[in-house]
């Protein structure tokens, strides 16, 4: 038996209570508890962190960073290069989740992201996702699952509840520009910000792509160690690229698909079907 068969299954449902699915949809976003079991997050635990250790690539001095490299490690699609951690990453559960948040009938992946956040890393600036991925659709999510317990000074999400519905803001990737724009923005427009003290390991938060996000600095001496995994409805068409990242995004992450084409690549598996 291979580890990744020996890790836990996560095909079984998680049934997200209503009131739940009425939050993501007003809000943009929601919190969900216990979406893995305390065994379940430490059996996947040490082969997320290993997987992002071992492929993080050499990293400058906090000091010596970008506004964005200073924000996290991330490093993606790991589930191309380790069969323990495609098993988290391919999980029946977490596409079930979401299908029921978006109220779709399928589910695809777009990729993973390991986002772990350094002690006394920076600031996550205010961003929208989706002005990274060349899909023409309102329904895609993002799962944001803590491989360890977080506190409020580690840098969770904020949120800015109901600016999904502001669809695409333009052109502006993360950056000390997009930081700045963006809370004039939220603070123009009154949107509540949204945010927990703290977060259980196994915890997720699901997020819309068009949801204005934050996340302070880790001011802690621990490693916020955070999985992603990026979601859309199956049966969507790919868009064409209007900024030189999407351009790459189609090229990377939905390789062989043109602009129009339905988004669907050996890149792309279904994770939940009805």
């Amino acid at each position: 038996m291979t580890l990744a068969t020996a890790l836990p299954d996560l095909s079984t449902d998680y049934v997200v209570p209503a009131e739940a699915i009425a939050a993501y949809r007003r809000d943009g976003h929601v919190h969900l508890r216990g979406i893995l079991s305390p065994a379940e997050v430490a059996a996947y635990r040490r082969p997320i962190n290993e997987a992002a250790d071992r492929y993080k690539g050499p990293q400058l001095p906090l000091e010596q960073r970008t506004t964005y490299a200073k924000a996290f490690l991330q490093i993606m699609n790991l589930w191309l290069r380790d069969e323990a951690v495609k098993r988290y990453v391919l999980a029946r559960r977490f596409g079930h989740i979401a299908a029921q948040l978006m109220g779709v009938p399928g589910v695809r992946l777009y990729h993973d992201q390991a986002l772990f956040k350094e002690p006394h890393g920076g600031h996550t600036p205010w961003h929208q996702d989706q002005y990274y991925w060349p899909l023409a659709t309102d329904h895609t999510i993002t799962l944001w699952m803590p491989m360890v317990d977080l506190t409020a000074d580690m840098g969770i999400l904020t949120f800015a509840s109901g600016s999904q519905r502001g669809g695409y803001l333009g052109a502006i990737p993360i950056s000390d520009h997009s930081d700045e724009l963006f809370r004039n923005y939220v603070r123009e427009k009154g949107f509540q910000l949204w945010s927990m003290d703290a977060m259980a390991a196994g915890d997720a938060t699901f997020h819309s792509g068009w949801t204005l996000h934050a996340a302070p600095s880790n001011q802690s001496d621990r490693m916020r160690e955070v999985m992603t995994v990026i979601m859309y409805a199956d049966g969507v068409r790919t868009t064409t690229p209007d900024n030189p990242n999407r351009v790459r995004d189609l090229a990377n992450w939905l390789p062989g698909c043109q602009p129009g084409d339905l988004a669907v690549s050996a890149l792309n598996p279904l994770l939940f079907a009805r």
